[in-house]
């Protein structure tokens, strides 16, 4: 049995989260999007796996190599330029030599329930082809799949009014290598690509059968947006089991799952409630508050006084002192300033909007904060605002409350003017009357700009 992953795309809509990386790469509960897949497949029972890649294919091979540190084989195909799923899956002609596979789209979250129900379809031999669906929310965000009776009757990508009663195309399928040809037949679609649910419509049109595989909503994730990724990392961290692996100071308390990994260190008067992950060589304290589904990548160092909930931050990031991250994303390689904050709830209640792709976008979540790109850096008692983006590389200087999208590699300074005028000779609380050598000594005006 094997299983092909398309993995090629950049993941346009995730920026800066995916300027130096493909979206399959981004990690939740410690590990790459793509990690996770594979494992759920792993502990299914597969052992072979083909990995479609394009966009920065080289951060997706060095991590995963030939499988070999995942207890499975891992092969690659490259897709030279972006066309779509389609032409994607056709990268595979040549390599897949099996007469039935199983394809996913790289940049889901599964269950191991979710992956056993593919398995499990695959392994009834009378199965030609099949399709997972799923009723998702937003269903307009999906190709839609009717289903009759157990087998799928048609699929549209993505339409502008979808029918009350479909289900969402899941990104899972099961195929023989007849798909192939449906796959050289197909044409553009409206928005310009060769799309995989074009290449289904024409295994229908042949008579072709395609059962359907139904998931639970609660086993899959479709991470197409920022938010995604912060549900993705909440629901991989509630499959993981507390492990202490670094070292715990005396007065640190851990309640809940926590996973703490080699050369970790949780100095005293830290307080961790899981399920959260520690990634390795991170250092986490004096005094720090971390909450529930919180990742920490690797060698990051969160400070004195410093409280993080619901976030992920990525590996080599520093946020030494003071702070507040709330339901945030941390790329790579941060330096945070004293007093940065995140903001994560709207003053009037209502759901945080985001701008993706210049479409202002309703999250649907009343708690959402800041998504940080890589290599970011705050002067001390920085605000962001819920729902900003801040791109990969900009400064943001001190005292600066950051209310709009900031594009990558800008430097963001605000001068103060200082304006010191003469004071007049007051009363004191107690009546005494201040001379002209007291506190309030008259000073001339100096209205020159201070850095």
């Amino acid at each position: 049995m094997r299983v092909a992953i398309l993995a090629a795309g950049e993941g346009v809509r995730l920026r800066p989260l995916t300027e130096h990386r493909p979206k399959h790469a981004i990690p939740v509960a410690g590990r790459p999007i793509i990690h996770h897949l594979i494992e759920a497949f792993r502990q299914n029972g597969v052992r072979r796996f083909t990995v479609v890649v394009g966009y920065l294919r080289e951060v997706i091979e060095s991590y995963l190599l030939d499988g070999g540190n995942l207890g499975v084989k891992i092969d690659y195909v490259h897709q030279r330029e972006a066309k779509g799923t389609a032409d994607a899956a056709a990268q595979l002609q040549d390599r897949i030599d099996e007469p039935r596979f199983i394809l996913c789209y790289g940049d889901i979250y599964i269950s191991l329930t979710a992956a056993a129900r593919v398995v499990k379809a695959f392994d009834e031999e009378s199965v030609q082809a099949a399709l997972a669906v799923v009723k998702a929310k937003d269903q307009e965000r999906y190709g839609l799949v009717t289903v009759e009776d157990g087998y799928v009757k048609g699929i549209v990508e993505k339409p502008r009014r979808p029918p009350s009663n479909s289900f969402a195309n899941a990104g899972m399928y099961i195929f023989e290598r007849s798909i192939f040809k449906g796959i050289k037949s197909t044409s553009r679609s409206p928005r310009g690509e060769f799309e995989l649910t074009g290449s289904i419509a024409k295994l229908l049109e042949s008579g072709i059968r395609i059962k359907s595989i139904t998931i639970n909503q609660e086993d899959w994730i479709d991470i197409g947006r920022p938010w995604d990724l912060l549900e993705a990392n909440e629901r991989a961290l509630q499959t993981l089991r507390s492990s202490i692996s670094g070292d715990v100071e005396s007065g640190a308390v851990l309640i809940g799952p926590v996973i703490v990994r080699p050369g970790v260190r949780i100095l005293s008067g830290t307080r961790i409630e899981g399920p959260v992950y520690i990634g390795e060589e991170s250092v986490v304290g004096p005094n720090c508050y971390i909450r529930k589904y919180t990742s920490i990548g690797k060698n990051v160092r969160v400070g004195n006084g410093c409280e993080i909930k619901n976030c992920i931050v990525m590996d080599h990031t520093k946020i030494p002192h003071q702070s507040y991250l709330g339901d945030s994303i941390i790329g790579e390689r941060c330096n945070l300033g004293a007093g940065t904050m995140t903001g994560n709830l709207r003053l009037d209640g209502k759901s945080v909007r985001m701008k993706i792709r210049n479409k202002t976008v309703d999250s649907g979540r009343r708690k959402l904060g800041a998504i940080v790109g890589d290599g970011v850096s705050t002067g001390v008692n920085v605000n962001l605002m819920p729902g900003v983006k801040i791109g990969s590389g900009t400064l943001i200087g001190p005292g600066i409350t950051v209310y709009g999208d900031l594009k990558s590699n800008l430097k963001i300074l605000v001068r103060q003017r200082a304006v010191i005028k003469k004071v007049m000779p007051d009363r004191i609380p107690g009546g005494r009357e201040l001379g002209r050598d007291g506190i309030g000594r008259v000073q001339k005006e100096v209205p020159e700009p201070l850095a």
